[in-house]
């Protein structure tokens, strides 16, 4: 796994990719942070994560979309499908390298808050450190998230375009539990959808509620799409 993870994150950045991902992140959170808190004179930062949260449903599945489609194109994974690797460990350094530039990109937003805490302290006001991490803790599990369902839709096809746009549908129906729930009429169905819902839980943390339950079903989707992956890579290197 750590032989994958150094191969594949070092990758990002002997490509554009990498390079490009970091700099459009600090792009529109740096845009949002003048929008919402220097423009209008606040130090709330709620606004900059709810808006980098949909640009994030976008943009992840960019990151993602190589991470499988790319050896199918260069039929590569039949080295990995045939060598005795651990699909696990292949999976998990594919998603850790990929998570790991995520963190170089979120890594901005604490430097954000700590200016702004500065100011504001140094005007006798008290900055809201419960609200910025609750909401930063939720934008971390987001990204892990959105990332585990991106390599999952890459692994399915060798076409990157078709992974990110596959990548963006998936990040769009995880997010869309809550809305369907409000047109469902039976009562198992939504609550089965209002369990399932990623955006209600997400939306607790923004709140600076810290819940084990739902550290742990954010964990446990992460954990899901990894292991699915594992599966589908399986079922092709025994076909």
């Amino acid at each position: 796994m750590t032989a994958v993870f150094k191969r594949e994150f070092s990758s990002y950045f002997t490509t554009p990719l990498g390079y490009v991902f970091v700099a459009v992140f600090y792009g529109f959170s740096g845009l949002f942070l003048w929008m919402n808190c220097l423009s209008v004179g606040t130090a709330q930062m709620g606004g900059v994560f709810v808006m980098m949260f949909f640009v994030m449903m976008l943009l992840i599945p960019v990151l993602t979309m190589r991470t499988m489609a790319d050896d199918k194109l260069r039929r590569t994974d039949r080295l990995t499908l045939t060598a005795p690797i651990s699909l696990t460990g292949l999976v998990a350094g594919k998603f850790l390298a990929a998570f790991a530039v995520f963190l170089c990109a979120a890594a901005i937003l604490p430097v954000y808050a700590v200016c702004l805490s500065s100011a504001v302290e140094a005007a006798g006001n008290a900055f809201p450190w419960a609200e910025f991490w609750g909401n930063f803790v939720g934008i971390i599990f987001m990204g892990g998230v959105f990332i585990s369902a991106g390599i999952f839709i890459s692994n399915l096809t060798e076409n990157q375009m078709i992974a990110a746009i596959g990548g963006i549908g998936a990040n769009i129906a995880l997010c869309m539990f809550d809305v369907i729930a409000n047109y469902v009429t039976v009562d198992a169905i939504k609550n089965a959808l209002g369990v399932l819902s990623v955006f209600y839980r997400y939306y607790e943390f923004t709140l600076g509620i810290f819940s084990l339950k739902n550290i742990l079903f954010f964990a446990s989707i992460i954990v899901i799409f990894n292991f699915l992956t594992v599966r589908f890579i399986e079922r092709r290197r025994w076909s």
